[in-house]
C-alpha cells in the first residue's frame, strides 16, 4: 500500500517543523547541526535543527577504518580534546606494503608520497567520534532522533525540497497493515540536508529528481570490510598505521587493506575491494578472509580474538564524480555527495568541513529571510576551500589504480610525489561499476578455502558479531524491479554473482516446490552496506529504508 493511499485512508500525517532537517547522523549531518547553532548562538538568534538518524543510536551504523584528520574537527571545535573527544591514539608510525601471496615488500617511508603520511592524524573509531559529536549537537539544543529512518522526500507545490516523512511502521511482511500501525512523522523545513552516506537512497532520488549528475563523471564504489580484534599485547603497537596493495587481489583488481592499532590491545583490520572488478566469480568477503592468513597481517592477529565485524560501500569517484551540490530546498553533504579522499582513505574531515559550509550558507540564507531557494554559496565556499584542493590534488588516484597496480602505483607515484598532485590531466571515470562486470563464462572460478573458525570466518557468524537485527515482520528493505532478472540474468549469465558480493549472506539461490530456481532474500541479514544496490549488473535490486532501529548495532566501529 503506498503513501497516497494511506493518507487518503488515514488522513495527513502529523507534522513537526524546523527551520532546518538532516537527515543522517554521521559526520557531516551532525557537524551541520552544530556549525548551525554554533552560528546562531554567536549572532543572537533562534534555528530549529533536526537530525534523523535510521541506526538505534547515534553511531550505530557508523563504520570506518578509520586514521582520522583532525583538522575539519579543530575547526569546528578548537577544544575538541578539553571536551573529550575520543581521539586518543596518535599515528605514531606508516607502513606500506606489496604483498606477495608467501611475501612482503616494505616502500621506504621515504618514498611514501603524502597521502599515505598520517604524522598529526588519530586512530579512531569513527562509530565513538560520532557518538561524541551527537552529544556535542544534543548540548546546543539540536534534537535528534535516533530510530527514525526517512523514507520520503515532501515538495512543495514549486518542485523544492520542503522536508521528509518518517517510514510507516507496522506494515506486515505480506503488505497488509497491522495492529501496530502507524503513519510516519511529516518534518517540513525551510532547508533540507541530505547526509546518509554513500549511496543514499532519499539522496539518489534528489541526483535523480534535479539532474545532479549532469556535466558529472559517473560515479564509482569501493566496498570496505572491517573486522576489530583483540591481539597479544606483545604484539599491540598502538598508533601503528600499516596499509598493503596486491594478495590477495590480481594486479588487475583495485582494492587494498589495512591494518590500524587503536588502545586497550585491540587492532582494526579491514579490506576495500573497488566494485568495478569484472570477474563475478571473486567474493570480497573472501578475499578478506584470506588476505588475513598472510604471514604479514596474521603476525598480529593470530592467537587473537575476532570481537567485531561489519561492511559499508564507500565513494570512490573523488571530485570528478562529484554531482552539483545544491538543489531547491537543501544540499548534498558528505559521502552523500561523494566527499572522500580516496587516496588518503579518510572521508570524516571531509565530511565535517562540508556539513559545516553547507551550514554557514544556510545560516546566511535564513538570515536574509530566504527559505527554498538554491543555496548558491554552499558550492562556492567549497570551491575556495581547502577540501577542494585536497580532492583536486588527488582527482585522479582511482582512475590510475584501475589500470593495474603497476602502472596505477607508478603514475599515482609521479603525480603525487614529483608533482604533488598539481597536474594539468584529469582522468574521468567512464563506465558505471555494475557495467564492468563480466560474464562468467569469460572467467576463472576462483576456489575459497573453507574458513578455520579461528583466523578465518563465514558470513553469518560475521554477521551474529555485528549485532544485526530487523523487524522480521516487515516488507523487505531489498526489492527487485523486476523478478525474473536474478534467475534469468544473474545466474544464467553471471553464475549468481549476489551470493558473492553481498558481504552480510543476503542472497541466495534455492528451488521452488516445482523445481525451478529461485532467489531467497535474507533480508533479516543486511548490514546496509549498499552493495547490492551499486553491484547488481542490471540495477534489479533497489535498497529502500526499513523500519527505523533496524540493521546492525555498531559498539566500536
Amino acid at each position: 500500500m503506498d503513501s497516497a493511499t494511506l493518507l487518503e485512508r488515514f488522513g495527513p500525517r502529523d507534522e513537526m517543523a524546523y527551520d532546518v532537517v538532516i537527515v543522517g547522523g554521521g559526520p557531516a549531518g551532525l557537524s551541520a547541526a552544530i556549525r548551525l547553532k554554533q552560528l546562531a548562538s554567536e549572532a543572537g538568534r533562534e534555528i530549529s535543527v533536526c537530525v534523523l538518524e535510521k541506526g538505534s543510536e547515534i553511531g550505530a551504523h557508523i563504520l570506518s577504518g578509520a586514521v582520522m584528520d583532525p583538522r575539519a574537527l579543530s575547526e569546528l571545535s578548537p577544544d575538541w580534546q578539553l571536551r573529550g573527544a575520543p581521539l586518543n591514539v596518535a599515528v605514531t608510525e606508516d607502513r606500506f606494503l606489496f604483498l606477495s601471496e608467501t611475501g612482503a615488500r616494505q616502500v621506504p617511508n621515504w618514498m611514501l608520497p603524502d597521502n599515505f603520511r598520517n604524522h598529526g592524524n588519530f586512530v579512531v573509531s569513527l562509530a565513538n567520534v560520532t557518538r561524541w559529536l551527537g552529544q556535542q549537537a544534543e548540548a546546543l539544543g539540536v534534537d535528534i532522533f535516533a530510530g527514525f529512518a526517512a523514507a520520503e522526500v515532501l515538495f512543495d507545490e514549486d518542485g523544492a525540497v520542503k522536508g521528509v516523512a518518517t517510514g510507516n511502521v507496522g506494515i506486515g511482511r505480506d503488505g497488509e497493515l497491522t495492529e501496530k500501525f502507524q503513519l510516519g512523522m511529516a518534518l517540513p523545513a525551510k532547508y533540507t540536508l541530505f547526509a546518509e552516506g554513500a549511496r543514499g537512497h532519499l539522496g539518489a532520488q534528489v541526483i535523480a529528481r534535479y539532474n545532479l549528475r549532469d556535466g558529472a563523471d559517473t560515479p564509482v564504489y569501493g566496498l570496505g570490510l572491517k573486522e576489530v580484534w583483540e591481539i597479544d599485547p606483545a604484539k599491540h603497537q598502538p598508533g601503528l598505521v600499516m596499509h598493503t596493495a596486491g594478495w590477495p587481489l590480481t594486479p588487475q583488481t583495485y582494492g587494498g587493506s589495512f591494518l590500524y592499532h587503536l588502545d586497550s590491545h585491540q587492532v582494526a583490520v579491514g579490506f576495500v575491494v573497488g566494485l568495478g572488478y569484472a570477474n563475478p566469480y571473486l567474493s570480497p568477503f573472501e578475499e578478506f578472509q584470506r588476505l588475513k592468513t598472510h604471514p604479514a597481517i596474521r603476525q598480529f592477529l593470530a592467537g587473537g580474538k575476532r570481537i567485531a565485524y561489519g561492511a559499508r560501500a564507500i565513494s570512490a569517484g573523488g571530485l570528478v564524480s562529484l554531482p552539483k551540490l545544491t538543489f531547491p530546498g537543501g544540499a548534498l553533504i558528505g559521502c552523500e555527495a561523494g566527499m572522500l579522499n580516496v587516496s588518503r582513505i579518510k572521508g570524516s574531515h571531509a565530511a565535517i568541513k562540508s556539513g559545516m559550509l553547507a551550514a554557514e550558507a544556510i545560516f546566511e540564507a535564513l538570515g536574509e529571510g530566504r527559505a527554498g531557494d538554491e543555496l548558491t554559496r554552499y558550492p562556492e565556499a567549497f570551491r575556495k576551500s581547502w577540501l577542494w584542493d585536497e580532492l583536486n590534488r588527488s582527482r585522479n588516484f582511482k582512475q590510475w589504480m584501475t589500470k593495474g597496480l603497476y602502472l596505477g602505483t607508478a603514475m599515482v607515484g609521479l603525480e603525487q610525489k614529483v608533482f604533488r598532485g598539481n597536474v594539468p590531466w584529469t582522468l574521468r571515470h567512464h563506465r558505471a561499476d555494475h557495467a564492468s562486470t563480466r560474464a562468467a563464462s569469460e572467467c576463472k572460478p576462483i576456489d575459497y578455502p573453507k574458513p578455520d573458525g579461528k583466523l578465518t570466518f563465514d558470513r553469518l557468524s560475521s554477521v551474529f558479531i555485528s549485532n544485526t537485527h530487523h523487524e522480521e515482520n516487515q516488507p523487505a528493505h531489498l526489492t527487485l524491479r523486476d523478478k525474473r532478472v536474478p534467475v534469468d540474468v544473474n545466474l544464467a549469465r553471471f553464475a549468481g554473482l549476489e551470493t558473492r558480493f553481498c558481504p552480510a549472506g543476503v542472497y541466495e539461490f534455492g528451488k521452488t516446490p516445482e523445481g525451478a530456481d529461485t532467489l531467497i532474500i535474507n533480508a533479516q541479514n543486511c548490514v546496509h552496506c549498499k552493495t547490492c544496490d551499486i553491484k547488481d549488473p542490471t540495477q534489479n535490486i533497489v535498497w529502500v529504508a526499513p523500519e527505523g532501529g533496524g540493521g546492525p548495532n555498531y559498539a566500536s566501529m
